[in-house]
Order: structure tokens, then C-alpha cells, then sequence
């Protein structure tokens, strides 16, 4: 490369970008449909354009791209097995069990407290949001349905619930990266992160039970009892069904790799469906009189493809349409797009020009904090990944925390507030499509809502204030304290 890219070239896509997103929401009713893909890729070609003039060959910026499609690969095809799990969940009637049971047992005032809370031991025990989401969250969703609750509200709930522990959790991959990039170990991590998760789940906690009890249930009983029946008359709601479910959370712990356990998770579920749920079967393959045939037709439906099971109430036959994997594609196409425009951005050193003045301007412990906050959320948006909203800004920062003396975990946990939390946020990042897609609930109609998320970047900063606060309270009454003596 033969110059660096001045700041208006670095801002250039970006700026355009959000011109054409902002364009998008005012056009058109689905902007995952391809509006969104589409301005990416014309933001990627401008951002190619700058690139060129910079001197960088086409054949360096081709091997960014592909490499940086090849980082998100993994997500990609968990995606795709989540969509093909929802299908097999539901025609087995594992999601519809959860969901009649659920209205049983669950107190409408303490729904959405709940919610943040099974999501949270769940995904603490998984270390993996986007599992707990695919599984117990579409379950949640349902529930909240059925209570008549807001769908943006709800996801807010399991979202919160289920990124607590995608932070916390000793088997999440983010929770591994982080304090690798910054230099510490896992669990003085997790303690550290302590000092701003627990005050952020907290104030959630609290937002959601009070949220609760002051919405109003008047027409809840009736739609509960509507969508009772019209399960209980489609489905075989055995309890031996959450067999599945406590198998598939059971693998996870196991620490079988995410891709495999899915996969389990996706066929034990056919098997139940075929054991449980013959009518079902029967129904979706459309074939009578072989149940053999039946059942292979209608397990690869469910996993591919569109399947709509008709029920006595009209809302829970909408509730248990699935698409399988072919409802992902759409999902995959913007993460594709949006790994073309990171790639090119990060292959002529774009990104990192916007950020050089970040760090040179980061003085006092708490504006260095702040800084790595705002970086961490300008890669989740731009570079579209929640790893790389970890390991760019933890490679940038990582000395500059070092030569103002403080810990590395308060660089891991920096990155973690901000860089895992805020990337479901981004509808076009990887973590914001996906959940988006595996809710049906538009990822900018959720993310007011989902409280745990929004305030753990702010508490991070605040606690650095804080912390700084203290200390120099603290050297101020060990100096009164030595003039006294004196």
C-alpha cells in the first residue's frame, strides 16, 4: 500500500452506509430481504474503490475478504443447524410442550423476570446464547405470545437473560477470547466482570419485574387457554419430550462442539417426533398409508424447509410455522455481505485509521475505558463480528493498558461489556442478524428492550469513573491523615 487513507476516505463507506440503511428502514418493510445485503455491498465497493487509490492490489483485498468470510464460516453453519433444530423441535412437539407447560407454571407478573432468568442459568450452563435462544428462548417467545405480551419486549428478556451468560459463562467462546487478547487468565476474568455484570443484571432484573407487574394481563386468560387447546389438540405434549432439550443442554456441558451437539440435538428430535408425534408426521409429509416414507419425507421438510402445522387457534398456527435451514438463507446473505465490506475496510487499513485518534486522545484511566467501549461498538457495526469487536480493539489497546499500569482483566472486561453485549444490537452484525432470524422479531424493534445489553457498556465506564473517584478520595484522606500525624 503505497499511503494511508485520510480520515474523510476511511469515513466515506461508513457515511454512506448508514445513508442507505437509514434509506432502507423509510422504503422498504423487509430490509433483510436484500436492501440491506445490497447497501453493504455497494459500501464494500466504495471502501474497494479507496482501497484501490491507496495502491492496495485486488489480489490482497480478495484474500481479506475470503479470509474474513472464513472467520465467520462457524457462525454460519450454526445457523444453519439452528434452523434445521427449530424444525425437528417443533414437529416433535419439544417446543410446543415447553410452551403449554410454561403457561401452566409461569405467573404472568413474573414472566418477563423469569424469562431473564431461565435464559441466564441456561445459558450459563451452555455458554452459548445463540443455543439457549434457538431452544428455550423460541419457547419464551412463545409463552410471552400467548400472554398477549410484546414480542420486542419479550425477546428483550431472553436476550438479556441469555447474553449473561455468553459473558459469564467458563464454556462461552467470548468469555476464552477475551482475557486471551488482553493477557489474563479465564476465571480472574469472570471475577473482574463480576464488578459490572452483577450491578447490570441487577438493574435489569429489577426493570423487568417492575415492567411485570405494571402490564396489563386482562385478556391473558383467555388467550392462554386458547392456545392450551389448540396444542393439546395437535400434540402429544408427553413430558417425556424435555428429554431432548436436558440432552442436548447435557452435551453442551459435556463440551461437545457446538456444530455436533446441534446436529444431535436436530436428529433426536426427528426421533421423537416419529415416536411421539405420528399424526404430525403423518400431516407434513402428506403420505398415509407409509409411515416409513412418512417419516423421511417429513424429517427433511422440517429440517430444510417451509412446514405450517394447522391448528383450532389461527395465532398458534403462526407460532409453530418453522422454515428450517432454507430460512436462514437470507440471514447468511447479509452476514456474507457484511464480511465482504469488513474485509475491505480492514484490508486497507480503514478501520484502523478511524480509530488511530481514539487511542492517541485516551489520557485518564476512564476516557481509555470509554474509548475501548466506543471502539469495541464501531467494530461490532462496521466489521459486523462480534470476535473481531474483540480481538482488533484488544490488540490496539492492549499496550496502552499496559503502560498506564493497569490490570489486563480491566481490558478483558472492558471488551466483554462491550464488545460481546453490543453486537445483538447491530441488525447486520453476525449476533443481531441470527438472533433476529431465530426470534422473528426485527432486531431494532428488540434491542430497546434488551436492558442487560444496553447498560453493561455504560456500567463499565461508569465504574472506571467510580473506581478512579475512590482512589483519589482514598489518597486524599491517607494525606490528611499523615499532615495530622505530622
Amino acid at each position: 500500500m503505497k499511503r494511508e487513507a485520510s480520515l474523510f476516505e476511511a469515513l466515506l463507506p461508513i457515511i454512506i452506509l448508514i445513508i442507505l440503511l437509514t434509506l432502507n428502514v423509510i422504503l422498504f418493510d423487509d430490509t433483510l430481504g436484500g436492501a440491506n445485503q445490497i447497501a453493504l455491498i455497494i459500501s464494500a465497493a466504495i471502501a474497494g474503490l479507496i482501497a484501490h487509490r491507496l495502491g492496495l492490489k485486488w489480489g490482497k483485498i480478495r484474500e481479506k475478504i475470503v479470509s474474513t468470510i472464513g472467520s465467520a464460516m462457524p457462525s454460519i453453519l450454526i445457523l444453519l443447524l439452528i434452523g434445521s433444530l427449530a424444525g425437528t423441535w417443533m414437529i416433535s412437539g419439544v417446543v410446543p410442550a415447553m410452551i403449554y407447560y410454561g403457561l401452566e407454571i409461569i405467573n404472568p407478573k413474573l414472566f418477563l423476570f423469569t424469562a431473564v432468568v431461565v435464559s441466564a442459568i441456561v445459558s450459563v450452563a451452555t455458554g452459548s446464547s445463540w443455543s439457549t435462544i434457538a431452544t428455550i428462548g423460541v419457547a419464551l417467545l412463545g409463552i410471552g405470545n400467548a400472554l398477549g405480551m410484546s414480542e420486542a419486549l419479550v425477546a428483550g428478556a431472553i436476550i438479556s437473560g441469555a447474553y449473561f451468560g455468553d459473558k459469564m459463562s467458563p464454556l462461552s467462546d467470548t468469555t476464552n477470547l477475551a482475557p486471551a487478547m488482553a493477557g489474563t487468565d479465564l476465571f480472574t476474568h469472570i471475577r473482574y466482570m463480576a464488578f459490572t455484570t452483577v450491578p447490570s443484571m441487577t438493574v435489569t432484573l429489577i426493570i423487568f419485574l417492575i415492567w411485570g407487574f405494571r402490564y396489563d394481563f386482562s385478556g391473558a386468560v383467555i388467550d392462554v387457554e386458547n392456545v392450551q387447546t389448540a396444542i393439546e389438540g395437535t400434540f402429544n405434549t408427553n413430558p417425556l419430550l424435555f428429554l431432548v432439550p436436558v440432552a442436548l443442554i447435557t452435551i453442551i456441558i459435556l463440551k461437545v462442539p457446538p456444530l455436533p451437539a446441534l446436529f444431535a440435538g436436530t436428529i433426536l428430535g426427528g426421533v421423537f417426533a416419529i415416536i411421539f408425534q405420528p399424526q404430525i408426521v403423518t400431516e407434513v409429509a402428506g403420505v398415509a398409508n407409509d409411515y416409513l416414507k412418512a417419516s423421511y419425507i417429513s424429517l427433511m421438510q422440517s429440517m430444510f424447509g417451509d412446514v405450517s402445522l394447522t391448528t383450532s387457534d389461527p395465532k398458534v398456527t403462526d407460532l409453530l410455522s418453522t422454515s428450517g435451514m432454507r430460512g436462514m438463507l437470507d440471514t447468511i446473505w447479509l452476514i456474507l455481505s457484511a464480511m465482504v465490506f469488513g474485509g475491505i475496510m480492514e484490508s486497507a487499513g480503514l478501520l484502523k485509521r478511524i480509530t488511530q485518534p481514539i487511542v492517541r486522545y485516551a489520557k485518564s484511566t476512564g476516557s481509555l475505558v470509554a474509548s475501548t467501549v466506543g471502539t469495541c461498538i464501531f467494530f461490532n457495526t462496521t466489521a459486523s463480528d462480534q470476535y473481531l469487536a474483540i480481538v482488533v480493539p484488544g490488540r490496539m489497546y492492549r499496550k496502552t493498558y499496559q503502560d498506564k499500569g493497569l490490570a489486563p482483566e480491566v481490558l478483558s472486561r472492558t471488551l466483554e461489556d462491550s464488545g460481546t453485549m453490543t453486537s445483538v444490537l447491530i441488525p447486520w452484525n453476525t449476533c443481531g442478524a441470527t438472533q433476529s432470524r431465530v426470534l422473528g422479531v426485527d432486531t431494532m424493534a428488540y434491542a430497546p428492550y434488551a436492558f442487560f445489553n444496553i447498560i453493561s457498556p455504560m456500567m463499565s465506564i461508569l465504574f472506571a469513573y467510580f473506581n478512579i473517584k475512590i482512589r483519589r478520595l482514598t489518597q486524599s484522606n491517607n494525606k490528611d491523615k499523615n499532615i495530622e500525624k505530622e
